[in-house]
């Protein structure tokens, strides 16, 4: 049997031990990444507009540029979960593009051969659209936790930004608070939440040609697809076997 996952790969694995307040200042600790992730991503996307040409013309995806956009988007997730994209670790995440391997968050894409001419053109924004609407309702505006709407009459209101997402670590947080557990339940459900909008930046990063798959794929693990191997065919020689002869029924051999 071979397997068979979506060229976006997303991997996790919960902390068994987190610190019960840790969370409170993560959004602190967190600041150098920020700082640092706001100028990767201002290279993403100038480095996406020129992957953009390249692979009208062309129909590839430069490695080079690939590979960085690919070391983007896997900080960003390491640094979402470990701090309000998933609350999951209390390890402090590395400052590196490339993949470490005993850090307990991992992604990983599948360089493409070739990518279509055309279909450049209208998947980042057109075909993407209704996986755009999905993630809105999954994680909101994504940049802030509440705000607050006043007008000169009226008290003000609290409103929620941050989406299903991030009420339901909001959730596990106030849990952890006071067990010292993180919800199995919730834990799957918002590493599902986080798979669907990373293969989504993958898609619309131009990365892959494959259609973002509307499946809810919940837990740490990337889920895996069996499709089984078919038996490949007799090798040729020059000779034939001969078919089997079947001996007589009711005949012994004779005696000495």
């Amino acid at each position: 049997m071979t397997t068979s996952t979506y060229p976006v790969k997303v991997n996790a694995q919960l902390d068994t031990r987190l610190s019960r307040g840790l969370w409170l200042v993560k959004w602190l600790l967190a600041i150098p990444h920020y700082v640092i992730l706001a100028f990767l991503w201002l290279a993403f996307f100038v480095l996406s507009i020129v992957a953009f040409f390249a692979i009208l013309f062309t129909g590839r995806y430069p490695q080079g540029i690939f590979d960085f956009n690919v070391g983007v988007l896997r900080w960003s997730w390491r640094v979402g979960y470990y701090a309000y994209g998933a609350l999951a670790t209390d390890r402090y995440p590395p400052f590196t593009l490339k993949d470490v391997p005993d850090y307990p968050a991992h992604l990983e894409i599948d360089y493409p051969d070739r990518l279509s001419h055309g279909l450049v053109l209208v998947k980042w924004w057109l075909l993407a659209i209704p996986h755009y609407l999905i993630i809105s309702f999954f994680f909101g505006g994504g940049l802030y936790v509440v705000s607050e709407v006043a007008t000169s009459d009226q008290a003000p209101v609290w409103v929620w930004r941050g989406g299903l997402a991030g009420l339901l670590v909001i959730f596990a947080a106030v849990v952890l608070l006071f067990t010292g557990r993180y919800p199995q339940s919730m834990y799957d459900f918002v590493l599902g939440m986080n798979r669907w909008a990373l293969r989504v930046a993958g898609y619309a990063g131009l990365m892959t040609d494959q259609y973002p798959p509307f499946r809810l794929d919940q837990g740490g693990q990337e889920p895996q697809t069996a499709q089984p191997i078919m038996p490949s065919a007799p090798e040729e020689s020059g000779e034939t076997a001969a078919p089997p002869v079947a001996e007589p029924q009711g005949m012994t051999a004779p005696s000495s």
